[in-house]
């Protein structure tokens, strides 16, 4: 929150944000934190729904538990509350207002779900030809499915992701697995973020907005990557192969002494230098190991003969020597070594942000790095409602006679 920071790449963007959750409000934080204003509009008493996903809670400097949970603090940072109920005609005609002065629009809603508002692009490109309206939904706005309520985890069931994620058949625990954090949410995120993006370029060449089309559903299957080509060159399904890769041998998770660790082999030269830091050159040369096709064909000869060797030496002294050596290997962190890291010290990905509840609240940092317009942390996840004055007479002109209206009608 340094103010002699340079302002942020997309200063000057207006982002009306109606969407909740998580796919919406995690593209709002990016596009925020890269410099965006992100008005995020709420329902009136209620607010987005993860702001009741808890425990855990925020805490006060008293360590009394706030109403803020972890959850809602995640996806928020930088942006401005306000509470409308859209439910109202009056309510609708703040929102529309908003809208003609806004760059971009981010909803979430159901298909057709605003439509009954007079909120749907057709309504609001009316107004504002210029604007850029992104919906993000489970399925799409066409299909068979279009319909249907979407969330991370169905999605990732539908789309493939847990056919490939979990122990094989026939090991302890096999079964498929969902990714343990919602990551279809996440790069459906990165993906509207994107979109907007490409938007604005091109509407600043034409200077016509557009309307962008973003559905969980289909983002799941495009980052399938090469598990997907793997399908449509081979033919075959992938299955489950636990941490195992199903192109590239050794690169999975190895028994250790007190533990386990990963080792990444990438190409032949640093399986080479592996099987020199276990102390096994002749692996090297075997015909059976010397290229990584032959390895993927004995891939269960070669991991068996891997582990015998692991097992015998503790995870720590297993990364030293493999490091020394030029062999990609790590441990497997708990978030608490996470945190811990000296990398991720040195790289500051925890920041700390004053909160008018808590005093300060620690989030995760933004991961990009721009040297001319680095990301700026001004605002932490705000509370319900606490622009909506503040937004309404910036973007507006509402008057705090009117604004004394619209409070008391229970509008805003």
């Amino acid at each position: 929150m340094r103010g002699d920071l340079p302002q942020g790449a997309l200063a000057g963007l207006r982002v009306l944000d109606l969407s909740r959750v998580l796919a919406g409000p995690w593209a709002g934080q990016l596009l925020a934190d890269l410099g965006a204003d992100i008005v995020k509009i709420e329902r009136p008493g209620a607010g987005d729904d993860t702001r009741t996903w808890g425990p855990p809670w925020l805490r006060d400097e008293d360590g009394e538990a706030t109403s803020e949970s972890a959850y809602y603090l995640s996806a928020n940072r930088n942006k401005r509350s306000v509470t409308i109920d859209i439910g109202t005609p009056e309510g609708q005609s703040l929102v529309k207002r908003l809208a003609a002065n806004a760059d971009v629009v981010l909803e979430n809603f159901k298909v057709g779900g605003l439509a009954q508002y007079g909120l749907d692009y057709l309504s609001l490109s009316a107004l504002n030809p210029r604007l850029i309206y992104c919906s993000i939904t489970g399925f799409g706005q066409t299909g068979p499915y279009a319909s249907r309520a979407g969330y991370d985890f169905l999605i990732q069931g539908m789309g493939g992701l847990m056919s490939l994620t979990g122990r094989p058949d026939g090991e302890e625990g096999a079964g498929p697995i969902k990714v343990g954090v919602a990551l279809t949410d996440v790069m459906t995120g990165l993906y509207a973020t994107v979109a907007v993006q490409a938007a604005l370029a091109h509407r600043e060449r034409t200077g016509a907005g557009q309307h962008i089309d973003l559905a969980l559903f289909d983002v799941q299957i495009a980052c399938l990557a090469n598990q997907a080509a793997n399908y449509l060159v081979g033919g075959t399904a992938s299955a489950r192969m636990g941490n195992a890769h199903p192109n590239i041998v050794p690169y999975q998770d190895f028994p250790t002494a007190d533990g386990y660790m990963i080792i990444a082999v990438g190409n032949d030269g640093q399986f080479m230098r592996l099987c020199e830091a276990l102390g096994r050159p002749e692996w090297g040369s075997d015909q059976r190991f010397a290229t990584n096709p032959q390895r993927v064909t004995y891939r269960d000869e070669l991991i068996a003969l891997i582990r015998g060797v692991t097992i015998c030496r503790a995870t720590g002294e297993w990364i030293e020597l493999m490091e020394h050596a030029g062999v990609p290997c790590g441990p497997i962190n708990t978030l608490d070594q996470v945190f811990a890291d000296p990398q991720v010290h040195a790289r500051s990905m925890r920041i700390d942000m004053e909160h008018p509840m808590a005093g300060t609240v620690p989030l995760v940092a933004n991961p990009i790095r721009m040297s001319g317009t680095p990301v700026r942390y001004e605002r932490p996840p705000p509370m319900l409602g606490e622009h909506t004055q503040e937004v309404l007479d910036q973007w507006l002109a509402v008057s705090p006679t009117e604004f004394a209206e619209l409070r008391a009608k229970k509008i805003v």
